[in-house]
């Protein structure tokens, strides 16, 4: 009976020592499964909104398998350089970027590609084509002349504006900034009287507001080139006690969407960028593993109009399911 009950121990002790000794292999075959490295470069996360993208993209690539690398430029082209410089040197199989300027940007997406690694572009284009595999984008004009033609709407066709401008050196910028014009600059009785840029900035803005009330006490709205400087005007106003003045945002961040059902904001144009990150991880990982590019290197996303009306149908970028 003892010689059975050591037998039987023995088989158990050499059984468990075969799986210790797996362990290790186990581990190692798992490693070893990876698809490689995809790095992602975004502006600043204090932003939601790119840190939504940086997130939906870490996502979409680590369940596919692959590894990420998070990293971010803050809008600093030279440090943009430094990321870029790193993915080259840790052989990525891919990067994608929301890029730290639309002419500052381009040699280091095309030290990229001499270098064998696609960039695929998200939120921000560059000037230039044919360096980057493929450049997705919301349509900002688009999206501008909705959330413009709500303005006008809401202003009744008439009274004293302020614009809020994003960075001199963003595409994006200048293309909303001409969108709102194309739009408001057919109501001559609508008058902008500060037109100022805040650098997407909520802290910025916030500034920029309170020196724009003293100046102009009488203003009846704000309009935004981005949801963050949205919520600074509107942070500004309130400290002011202008609860009345209608602002109007271009991003479709929680943190106005919850300001437009609080009726602090009035209405903001939705970027699906929830999209954006995914979709440039399934083109990387299509180029990747069959080397095959989209038809066309620049995809353009319609924006959606957010009001009152319609927020609870949206949370965090996306439609709720």
């Amino acid at each position: 009976m003892l010689h059975k009950k050591f037998s039987r121990l023995l088989v158990l002790v050499m059984a468990l020592a075969m799986v210790a000794a797996l362990v290790p292999t186990t581990t190692l075959a798992l490693a070893q499964e990876s698809k490689g490295l995809i790095v992602i470069i975004t502006p600043a996360h204090d932003n939601p909104f790119f840190k939504a993208e940086a997130d939906s993209a870490q996502a979409a690539a680590e369940a596919l398998g692959y590894e990420t690398l998070v990293l971010i430029h803050d809008d600093d082209p030279a440090l943009q350089d430094q990321h870029f410089d790193l993915a080259i040197a840790q052989g990525a199989k891919a990067i994608i970027v929301d890029n730290a300027g639309a002419d500052a940007s381009i040699a280091a997406v095309q030290k990229a590609k001499d270098a064998g690694i696609p960039t695929f572009l998200i939120d921000r284009e560059i000037n230039a084509t044919g360096i980057a595999a493929a450049q997705i984008i919301s349509n900002n004009y688009q999206g501008a002349v909705l959330g413009a033609e709500e303005f006008v709407r809401l202003m009744g066709e008439e009274g004293k504006y302020v614009e809020l401008t994003g960075k001199e050196s963003d595409t994006n910028a200048h293309i909303r900034s001409q969108g709102y014009h194309d739009v408001l600059d057919q109501y001559p009785d609508l008058v902008m009287v500060a037109q100022q840029t805040a650098n997407w900035s909520q802290t910025e803005a916030f500034e920029v507001m309170e020196t724009i009330i003293q100046a102009h006490p009488d203003i009846k709205g704000v309009i935004s080139g981005n949801d963050t400087m949205a919520m600074g005007a509107m942070a500004a106003l309130q400290a002011a006690g202008m609860t009345d003045v209608i602002v109007v945002g271009f991003d479709g961040s929680q943190d106005v969407l919850d300001a437009i059902k609080e009726g602090k904001i009035h209405a903001t144009v939705l970027q699906p960028v929830a999209q954006f990150g995914p979709l440039a991880v399934e083109m990387a990982h299509k180029y990747i593993t069959t080397g095959e590019l989209p038809a066309e290197e620049k995809i353009s996303i319609d924006c959606i109009l957010i009001t009152p009306e319609n927020v609870n149908d949206y949370f965090n970028f996306a439609p709720v399911k």
